[in-house]
């Protein structure tokens, strides 16, 4: 434990972890019932500055405007299911990933039913995402009529019961959450990416390492696993991001 002990000990003068977070992105980061936020990552940003001996303070922020918060300094640490991507690399720092994921198409569940049916119909992304960099890359090779962009979840779905598009293009356990209660609506395609979540950080933070060793003893001791199944109803696969210790992330 001597190396949590000198990690407590740096963090030390930093007594509370400012912390970025697109709230409404659920089971990420969200309000319950009471406004209270909660969600796989908050409960995650909270075991992590335990260790650290720092308390958290959350500010609600739209996921673009994550990595200028971060980079500036505003905030320590940004997180919402941010994919880890060499383009990022060369301008921030992530911690070890955390979870495995690809993205997805949901749509009405009597609207098109592959991304084959989007021809010429509207998607929705999020500003920024990699679901937004996905499907402008993939515009034509689908034939989307247009791509609408969107700050968070809550906003999208509107417009997708309202039919003001057509489908909408994000991370999938987001989406799978999301609809687990709403029969109207449905995950209709995976569409594989091969992506990693961490937490991201202003290039070369000395925080980033830290936070890294303390991800090596949450996964080492099933806490991750544990919010895991909290937030997902299921255990982590075997072998995933979850419960794997791993490296930082860095570019070749």
């Amino acid at each position: 434990m001597a190396l949590l002990a000198g990690t407590a000990l740096s963090a030390a003068a930093q007594d509370t972890l400012t912390v970025g977070a697109n709230i409404g992105n659920v089971p990420w980061e969200f309000q319950d019932e009471s406004g209270e936020f909660v969600g796989f990552e908050i409960d995650l940003v909270a075991a992590v500055a335990e260790r650290l001996g720092a308390e958290v303070e959350t500010v609600n922020i739209p996921f673009n405007g994550l990595f200028s918060a971060v980079q500036s300094g505003r905030i320590d640490i940004a997180t919402s299911s941010i994919t880890i991507t060499d383009e990022r690399l060369e301008s921030v720092s992530f911690a070890q990933p955390y979870y495995d994921s690809d993205q997805s198409l949901t749509a009405l569940a009597e609207g098109p039913a592959s991304l084959a049916e989007m021809e010429g119909k509207v998607v929705g992304v999020d500003t920024g995402s990699t679901g937004d960099m996905w499907a402008t890359e993939q515009a034509e090779t689908y034939g989307f009529a247009d791509i609408r962009r969107y700050e968070g979840l809550a906003p999208a779905m509107l417009d997708l019961q309202a039919g003001r598009i057509d489908g909408y293009v994000s991370d999938i356990p987001a989406l799978q959450y999301y609809v687990r209660d709403k029969p109207q609506l449905e995950v209709v395609e995976r569409i594989p990416t091969g992506e990693t979540y961490s937490m991201m950080f202003a290039k070369d933070a000395e925080l980033a390492t830290q936070v890294n060793a303390v991800l090596d003893e949450l996964k080492t001791e099933g806490v991750l696993a544990e919010l895991h199944e909290k937030w997902f109803g299921v255990a982590p696969d075997e072998g995933s991001s979850t419960v794997t210790v791993l490296p930082m992330p860095a570019l070749d």
